[in-house]
């Protein structure tokens, strides 16, 4: 008999966005699990030091409540650019995999990335051939994940759409000039997304950032990313913010 109390609503947001039909994501908010705090309560994350069995219970509840098809592929981001291609590994196997990109092209399997302040971006090809997910953190943007994702996907970029989740808002990521150059190396204008500080620091918007990038890749059609998760505490979690805490997830996946 479980310890847990009884199972409350798994609270997750629906991307607002033309998918094509067979393609289903999801991305969790922090109500409706079980972890206590700091962690409290939908925390998915294994690596912030929450229990194991509350993470455990956690994801099995959000399978049972989004009827996934199978287990999250639940990749070790490390702020790179390498790519899990799930078709060539397997759900299972890529756990754990050195990885900020997931995708797939087969049904039934499920794409997932961790955040708590970083960018989530969910990408679908127009004909639902293919869906990914990557994580965007500065680094992440700065060394070029959504390129390698786009890359990986193989699809041309004008029949791909990206939606872009919940992040740290521009008013709350303040940055030094060394992630502002980071950032700026190979776009210089991208300026546009920052704005100095009081602090002699730089206030930096990460989804200016990544609409910018994907643009110039040619993905023109780019919705979401309307939520701050630093300013809204009763929905996400912030690392910025809170310091520990947990991680919500961006999920993506075709249709069996």
């Amino acid at each position: 008999m479980s310890s847990f109390p009884a199972a409350s609503e798994v609270r997750v947001l629906t991307p607002q966005w033309p998918a094509p039909a067979g393609v289903q994501a999801a991305f969790t908010l922090r109500a409706g699990g079980v972890s206590r705090a700091p962690f409290d309560s939908l925390n998915i994350a294994a690596h912030v030091g929450d229990a194991a069995q509350a993470v455990g219970e956690n994801r099995r509840r959000l399978c049972e409540q989004l009827r996934l098809p199978g287990q999250p592929a639940w990749v070790e981001q490390v702020h790179g650019t390498a790519v899990a291609d799930l078709d060539a590994s397997g759900a299972a196997a890529a756990a754990g995999v050195p990885a900020d990109v997931a995708l797939t092209r087969r049904p039934g399997t499920v794409c997932a990335v961790q955040v708590a302040d970083c960018l989530p971006v969910l990408f679908a090809a127009r004909d639902g051939c293919a869906v990914a997910a990557a994580h965007a953190g500065w680094r992440g943007l700065a060394a070029g994940v959504l390129e390698a994702a786009v890359a990986a996907l193989a699809v041309a970029p004008g029949e791909l759409m990206a939606w872009l989740g919940p992040c740290i808002g521009p008013a709350h990521f303040e940055v030094g000039e060394e992630v502002r150059s980071a950032l700026l190396a190979k776009d210089g204008g991208a300026a546009g997304a920052f704005a100095a500080s009081p602090r002699g620091r730089w206030l930096c918007d990460l989804a200016a950032l990544a609409r910018r990038r994907l643009e110039r890749l040619g993905v023109a059609a780019v919705f979401g990313a309307a939520a701050c998760t630093y300013t809204d505490r009763a929905r996400f979690f912030s690392y910025r913010r809170d310091g520990q805490c947990g991680r919500m997830a961006a999920l993506i996946w075709l249709e069996s």
